[in-house]
Formats: structure tokens, C-alpha cells, sequence
């Protein structure tokens, strides 16, 4: 009965090693996935907090309704841009709201600007319908 549950045991190691893909495959694998589908959560946590505080106090201040339909809303908006694409889109808002004329050209008028702010508004709607009951 003893020589039998290690040998049992050994057997079943045995089993699970020879199922075992190799570590080669299982970077292949990984590195598949990961070019596949875009990572929704590369968004940094400070950010995420914070567009949800900022959307949360937009939409009239804390309670569980908000607070869920904000995050949800920063999810879908991670979907549809990288975080990079977030930021500069953004950046240019910022510093293109209040600048007129000249000043605010550099900004305002370059077409990465223009296509970044455009696809983070699109985004920025599509979330507001998707995640907000009205």
C-alpha cells in the first residue's frame, strides 16, 4: 500500500509534465494573445481615478450610480484608444481650450490633433450612451 501512492504520485507527475507545453510554445502563445486583442487595462490606476472623479462630479456628485457608469465609461474609452492616444488627445484639449487665434493654432490646428481630439469625443459619446441610463 505504501509503494503504491508514490508510485501512483509519479505516475501522475509524469502525466502532467508530459501535457506540459514548453516554455518556447508558451511564449508564442502569450505573444499571440497579447497582439490580438488591445489591453484594456494599460490605462495607469492615477488616471482612471481620476477621470472618474472628474466625470463623477460632472455628473452631479458621488453615489453608486455614477461612480459605476464613470468607470465603466473610462473602460469603454480604454477599448476604443491606447492610453498614449488618451493622454495626447487629452493634452490637446487642454491646451486648445481658451487660445484663440494664434495662439492656440499649434495646438488647435495640427490634423494629430484634430484626429485625436475627434476620436476621443467619438469615444467620449459612444461610453456616455453605452454606460449612462437615461
Amino acid at each position: 500500500m505504501k509503494i503504491t501512492t508514490p508510485l501512483l504520485s509519479l505516475g501522475l507527475c509524469a502525466a502532467l509534465v508530459a501535457c506540459a507545453t514548453t516554455p518556447e510554445q508558451s511564449a508564442e502563445a502569450v505573444a499571440t494573445v497579447a497582439a490580438a486583442a488591445p489591453l484594456a487595462n494599460d490605462y495607469p490606476t492615477r488616471d482612471r481615478v481620476e477621470y472618474v472623479l472628474n466625470c463623477v462630479a460632472q455628473h452631479g456628485g458621488l453615489t453608486y450610480i455614477t461612480q459605476y457608469a464613470c468607470g465603466c465609461k473610462i473602460d469603454k474609452i480604454a477599448e476604443k484608444l491606447t492610453f498614449a492616444e488618451f493622454e495626447s488627445a487629452k493634452t490637446f484639449t487642454y491646451l486648445s481650450k481658451g487660445q484663440t487665434g494664434d495662439a492656440g493654432a499649434v495646438f488647435r490646428d495640427p490634423k494629430q490633433s484634430k484626429d485625436l481630439r475627434t476620436r476621443l469625443k467619438e469615444a467620449d459619446a459612444t461610453a456616455e450612451k453605452q454606460c449612462f441610463v437615461k
